[in-house]
């Protein structure tokens, strides 16, 4: 037998044996695990009893030009940037948003989310509409004093932006019934005054060009969620404070601060 011959037949066994031992691990029950495992976060989809399993959460910052402004940003067209929010800090339509710890300034930023139901690497801006499953509207909770002390360190967002029940979120609406909205009023009304309005053509980077930026970035997969940006009038918010906000042609989203 050449050596050729023996190699190619190795290869083949080790690649056979590596299948094989990722099929028993995606096969693996819960009691092979040292604990249980989490549960898969997941939104409701409008219409239907079947759920959204959601893989990660991603927000594109400072993307309407007056919220910038308020920011004390430029709003040119620069390219975007974006951060992370855990799975697990989703807190459903009606749900209580308990008024975190180590903060005393917790403010909202109310945003039409955009849920995938293809992923990819690379996509084209003609093509991302393709990859999205449906719209939903949500809230980006912020602990703004921490934010801030890491900003003017140069460090990561992560305590202020990622800590628990900090992504109130709405059910999905299908693309397939609501369409793909490029404009439309947002807003969001705290005890029933308006804090934030705005529209969706104000978006500095549109769906697709975030779409495409994003996965030029991060290879997006199914069930991946993207916050798009809120517009001006970002504000706090104090316990016993309820929370009304709306895209037109999405959806709704209410919450309470606990």
């Amino acid at each position: 037998m050449s050596l050729a011959l023996m190699l190619s037949k190795h290869l083949l066994h080790s690649l056979n044996h590596t299948r094989k031992r990722l099929d028993v691990k995606q096969q693996a029950s819960a009691g092979d695990y040292i604990f249980p495992p989490q549960p898969q976060p997941s939104l409701p989809i409008q219409g239907s009893a079947r759920l959204l399993p959601v893989h990660r959460i991603y927000c594109v910052g400072r993307n309407y030009a007056e919220h910038a402004i308020e920011m004390g940003h430029d709003p040119k067209r620069e390219p975007p940037f974006f951060f992370q929010k855990n799975p697990d800090t989703l807190v459903p339509d009606g749900g209580r948003f308990p008024y975190p710890g180590r903060s005393n300034d917790v403010h909202h930023e109310f945003e039409l989310v955009v849920a995938l139901g293809q992923g990819g690497k690379d996509i084209k801006t003609g093509d991302a509409l393709d990859h999205i499953f449906g719209y939903a509207v949500g809230l980006d909770m912020t602990r703004r004093d921490l934010q801030g002390e890491v900003k003017k360190l140069g460090r990561p967002w992560e305590v202020g932006k990622a800590f628990e029940h900090a992504a109130p979120c709405s059910a999905v609406h299908p693309a397939a019934e609501i369409g793909h909205p490029a404009k439309g009023a947002i807003w969001l009304d705290v005890n029933g005054e308006r804090r934030q309005s705005g529209d969706l053509a104000q978006l500095i980077w549109s769906i697709p060009e975030v779409i495409t930026h994003l996965s030029a970035l991060f290879e997006l997969k199914p069930g991946d969620l993207i916050f798009t940006g809120t517009p001006a009038g970002v504000g706090p918010v104090k316990r016993g404070d309820r929370l009304h906000g709306a895209v037109e042609g999405v959806g709704e989203l209410r919450i309470e601060v606990v």
